[in-house]
Parts: structure tokens; C-alpha cells; sequence
């Protein structure tokens, strides 16, 4: 390295321990990009297909819906039973509002198939103990059933 280098080094280093002496910088950080997703608004389900939901939960936790897969003709329980395992840990209260909110057609299918078949008005069915009823009406028709 020539001297003349030397110096032109020399210079850029007092310059730059000049300049870091005598500035205050000061470091700005930029804002924080902020989205908010609006609450999700729930559609109204009439109380008949929210005590048929809750009682349909209550058999898929007891691995038992053998009676309302006989009415499955298009498969509806493939999709709710899929929502259901995919979000099992809710409350059953928050879960039959969110099942409700994106699978309600595969429940009306269901009950639209066992209000064919069976003496029954989905709508009038307004508590679980008649579902449960019903449920264990129609597993008595079954011959050689266990229960």
C-alpha cells in the first residue's frame, strides 16, 4: 500500500469516527401494518336444526350415527363429519353455531331423507330426548340389533 493510500485510509476512518461522534441518530421504526378482520356474522338457524345439530354432535363424540348414516344417500356426512374432527376442541355450544354456519344444507339433506322414510316432521322435533327417541325407535327396527 502506497502512502498515498495509507492516508486516504487514514482520513475516511477520522471522518468516520467524527461523524459518530458528534450525530445523534436517531432510528426510526416504521408502523406496524395493522389488519383487523371484521367478526364473522352467523346466519340464523331455526331451532329444529340447531337441536338436530347438537344431537347429531353428541352422537358423532359416541361414535355412533349408524342410524343417521342409513338416510346418507348424497354423502352429506362425509362433510360434516370432516368440520367436526377438523374443529372437535370447541365447546359443543360454539361448535354447533360454526358446523351450522357452513354445512346447514348437508344437515337439511339429512333430515329432508329421514322425513321421507320415517313418520317424523324435522320441525316439530324440538328437543334432543326426541331425537333420542326416535334414535333409539329406529334401532329397535333392526333386526338382530344389539340394543
Amino acid at each position: 500500500m502506497t502512502e498515498e493510500e495509507k492516508n486516504t485510509n487514514q482520513k475516511a476512518e477520522d471522518q468516520a469516527k467524527d461523524e459518530d461522534e458528534n450525530s445523534d441518530l436517531e432510528v426510526v421504526m416504521p408502523e406496524a401494518n395493522r389488519v383487523t378482520m371484521p367478526a364473522e356474522e352467523y346466519k340464523d338457524q331455526p331451532d329444529y336444526l340447531k337441536t338436530f345439530a347438537n344431537f347429531y354432535i353428541a352422537k358423532f363424540g359416541e361414535d355412533d350415527l349408524e342410524i343417521i348414516n342409513l338416510y346418507d344417500e348424497n354423502h352429506n356426512m362425509v362433510d360434516i363429519n370432516k368440520y367436526l374432527l377438523n374443529n372437535i376442541h370447541f365447546p359443543r355450544k360454539v361448535l354447533i353455531k360454526h358446523v351450522l354456519q357452513y354445512h346447514d344444507y348437508n344437515f337439511k339433506n339429512l333430515l329432508n331423507e329421514i322425513s321421507k322414510d320415517e313418520d317424523i316432521d324435522p320441525e316439530n322435533m324440538k328437543t334432543y330426548e326426541d331425537w333420542d327417541a326416535w334414535y333409539e325407535k329406529r334401532r329397535g327396527k333392526i333386526a338382530g340389533s344389539l340394543s
